[in-house]
């Protein structure tokens, strides 16, 4: 039986990366990068090959070994593992670049900055403290080579190789035999007589003063330059002379030059310094002072170094927050450090904490996390909003605080794209009808229809057919200004998501409405609504073969790419949508809405018509252009408009159509609709300034919507429409500022095929005839209604018993 070696370096857990060896390395040791063959973590390897003939080499390394092994210190380079052969010894350190290759890289990139170097010569100086004070060893040799930066851009001390104890024990220093290391010794130890009365830390000292002149200057050419500070800042240059003085006696100690560099305008006080000195000792500072120093760190990030931000910083904000209770005010930090991050990185250490915030029900934290959503969102995944974000956002619109309801709706500009089917037509529906009708405040239930708008492109197109006509013509109705302009606005940045049906029966006269608004930035942007419909209308009036074109997105899947179409179509819509938010907040930040007046329907028949009266700022709970009819059992619950799911989404088109019967029940209904076109046309043929300067002479905005109260009694056995003054008849010495509105659509639902459409009528028969064949269709509408409340009247009449059952 054959037994074979293992071979130790292959069972080595660690491994190397094939490639050179670093270099700066004077000494028989030579540094590779290597990594953990099990997770693949990168760590630095220091190698050391034993060669025949040099015992003592050999020696020294193998005490370093065993120094590095023993000895612990956030400074001093952290030792993972070490191998020793007869041929070798490796030993695996955290992953550590020489501080002469950092240095050069840093230059190349555009330089160091001196916050940089006052921390990393802080770390070097505790660490010679902690050797010299702590364990009375006394280093040997300190220069660029023995200090290492780790990925943080921490420094660490190093090359333990000639380190000796302080109080003599195991004889005197080991010999180094370098020339590049021994030219760091200082003068007093060519003097062999002994006579120097010198301190422990002396030497150390010394070499400490040549590391700070090589940081500033570069590599040390001869001892004699250490007598020119050079570029070494001037609030160093006085302890940096107390190091290399000539009298050892004086030099001082690294626990007393630390102290020196901190006091106040020393180089070593600064932000920097400060904010690392506290991370170091956040475990055990009280709650008080963590709060106060997460909320100044913000301010601090951009001068901080970028890989300190990383690796430094943005664990210590993860452990802050998972166990030190630090709530909302990490938030700030924790994002600002997450722009360095790559976005795998970002998943593995931001996401999850994002995930868990959401869950909290701190109010701080979740309007921290609605405003600052955009630096993140682009790294969530569609099932993990849908699945742990949404839910927990959606309470914020049932949130008691203005505040956050306002934040949650802005949100949803970024979350929409992500959402599913359910949470973003069914869902997110829900939500926003309630706010748009029942929302206190009017900023809010403006911002509600400007998401709306916004997010219109990503609904389902049943959705969008259901709910955007319904909930921006709700808009135009609220007694806040601002809401109504969103309304218009809305309709607008959606343009291209309704068929031509819909802009001419539904969109058109509720816009048409607008014109007549109290406040003029609502007329102002209703005008340009309407000419930008009325062009999109005739355009595909003079070319019917356009329809196809023009209509590609309203049965169209939901897609990110429509709200650029209606961009690109009306452009001053989209910005002002995007533009009314800010204001709106700046100016009614969480306050009531105030009282608007806004046109009023006309009054009953017998009622005198009331003073127009300021309508307070609250959503209304019914759609107002709804009319009942007379031949109706039962009339329906005004309240079921408070959500949109909830309502008739029809009722728009339905209300329209009823109020074009209801015109002509009148008897002034019945007489010819001609003068009131000849009347269209002629001021058509004015210019908008003529029409703004007419209508302002014949009163102004708070008459609403009133009309003359005097109409000829209605005809017998005519009830509920004529009771209401829908337009008489009789001349008046004021214009009638709607004649230039068209006539209401029929009864019958216009189809959505624009194959039915006569376009050559459209072309070649005259608003007279049109107004004629309407009038006569109501004629017959209002002579069928009088015979079916006839056979009513005769059938509810007294008769003999058993009468009904006889029939």
């Amino acid at each position: 039986m054959w037994f074979f070696a293992r071979d130790p370096v292959r069972d080595f857990p660690f491994e190397l990366i094939p490639e050179p060896p670093e270099g700066g390395l004077p000494g028989p040791w030579a540094l590779h990068r290597g990594r953990k063959k099990a997770t693949g973590s990168p760590v630095s390897i220091f190698v050391y090959d034993v060669k025949p003939g040099a015992e003592e080499q050999t020696q020294v390394a193998k005490a370093a070994f065993k120094r590095l092994k023993t000895l612990r210190h956030p400074n001093i380079l952290a030792y993972i593992d070490g191998l020793e052969t007869e041929k070798c010894l490796h030993v695996v350190t955290e992953a550590v670049t020489p501080l002469g290759i950092y240095l050069k890289a840093r230059v190349e990139a555009g330089g160091l900055k001196e916050l940089e170097i006052s921390w990393g010569l802080h770390q070097i100086v505790k660490a010679l403290s902690f050797l010299v004070n702590d364990c009375s060893l006394i280093h040997n040799n300190v220069c660029m080579a023995a200090v290492f930066v780790d990925r943080a851009g921490e420094w660490k001390l190093g090359g333990l190789d000639y380190m000796y104890s302080a109080q003599g024990n195991g004889g005197g220093p080991p010999r180094k035999g370098i020339p590049e290391l021994e030219q760091y010794d200082p003068p007093e130890l060519a003097d062999s007589s002994g006579r120097v009365v010198r301190e422990k830390w002396s030497a150390d000292m010394w070499r400490l003063g040549c590391l700070i002149w090589e940081v500033f200057n570069g590599p040390l050419p001869r001892a004699a330059a250490l007598r020119n500070p050079g570029k070494i800042p001037k609030s160093l240059v006085p302890h940096y002379c107390e190091l290399v003085g000539a009298n050892p006696k004086v030099r001082p100690n690294p626990a007393r030059f630390l102290q020196n560099c901190r006091a106040p305008g020393g180089f070593m006080s600064n932000r920097f310094v400060e904010t690392n000195l506290f991370l170091e000792e956040i475990q055990i500072k009280e709650p008080a002072e963590k709060q106060k120093f997460f909320q100044e760190l913000s301010k601090s990030l951009d001068a901080f170094p970028e890989d300190f931000c990383r690796h430094k910083v943005l664990p210590q904000l993860l452990t802050a927050f998972e166990f030190g209770n630090a709530g909302a005010v990490v938030l700030t930090p924790l994002f600002k450090v997450g722009k360095f991050l790559s976005a795998e990185e970002y998943q593995q250490k931001i996401i999850p904490v994002v995930v868990k915030m959401f869950s909290s029900t701190d109010r701080a934290m979740r309007i921290r996390l609605l405003q600052q959503m955009e630096q993140f969102i682009q790294y969530l995944d569609e099932p993990t909003v849908n699945t742990q974000i949404f839910p927990h956002v959606v309470h914020g619109f049932l949130d008691t605080n203005p505040a956050i309801r306002e934040q949650t709706v802005k949100s949803m500009l970024l979350l929409a794209p992500k959402l599913n089917e359910a949470n973003l037509n069914v869902e997110l529906m829900k939500h926003f009808a309630r706010l748009q009708a029942k929302d206190e405040q009017g900023p809010i239930r403006c911002n509600t229809t400007v998401c709306l708008g916004k997010v219109g492109s990503y609904l389902s197109a049943s959705t969008r057919h259901r709910v955007l006509t319904s909930a921006f013509s709700r808009a135009t109705k609220d007694p806040f200004a601002p809401s109504r302009v969103a309304g218009v606005l809305g309709f607008a940045a959606t343009h291209n998501l309704y068929s031509m049906n819909d802009c001419a029966h539904k969109i058109l006269p509720v816009l048409c409405g607008l014109t007549v608004d109290p406040e003029k930035s609502v007329r102002d942007q209703a005008f340009k609504a309407i000419r930008s419909f009325l062009s999109k209308l005739e355009s595909v009036s003079e070319d019917p073969t356009q329809l196809e074109e023009v209509e590609k997105d309203v049965h169209a899947a939901s897609s990110p790419g429509m709200g650029g179409a209606a961009a690109s179509w009306a452009g001053w819509a989209v910005t002002g949508v995007s533009s009314l938010t800010s204001k709106l907040i700046r100016s009614h930040p969480t306050t009531a809405p105030t009282e608007t007046n806004i046109p009023q329907r006309p009054t009953p028949e017998g009622v005198p018509a009331p003073a127009p009266t300021p309508v307070l700022a609250t959503p209304t709970t019914s759609d107002h252009w709804e009319t009942q009819e007379e031949d109706k059992d039962t009339a329906e619950d005004s309240s079921a408009a408070d959500r949109w799911d909830d309502e008739d989404w029809g009722s728009l088109e339905e209300a329209e159509s009823v109020l074009a019967q209801q015109d002509d029940w009148s008897t002034g209904g019945q007489v010819s609709r001609a003068s009131q076109v000849s009347n269209s046309d002629h001021k058509s043929s004015k210019s908008p300034e003529s029409n703004w300067s007419s209508w302002e002479a014949e009163g102004s905005w708070e008459q609403g919507w009133q009309e003359p109260s005097s109409q000829e009694p209605p005809p017998d056995g005519t009830r509920l429409a004529s009771e209401y003054n829908w337009g008489g008849s009789e001349s008046s010495d004021k214009g009638d500022p709607f004649a230039t509105l068209s006539a209401r659509p029929s009864t019958q639902p216009r189809p959505d095929s624009w194959g039915e459409d006569n376009w050559e009528g459209l072309e070649t028969d005259s608003r007279q005839v049109k107004a004629e064949l309407a009038r006569k269709k109501r004629e017959e509408r209002r002579r069928e209604m009088e015979a079916k409340r006839a056979e009513r009247k005769v059938a509810k009449g007294p008769m003999k018993l058993g009468a009904r059952k006889l029939d």
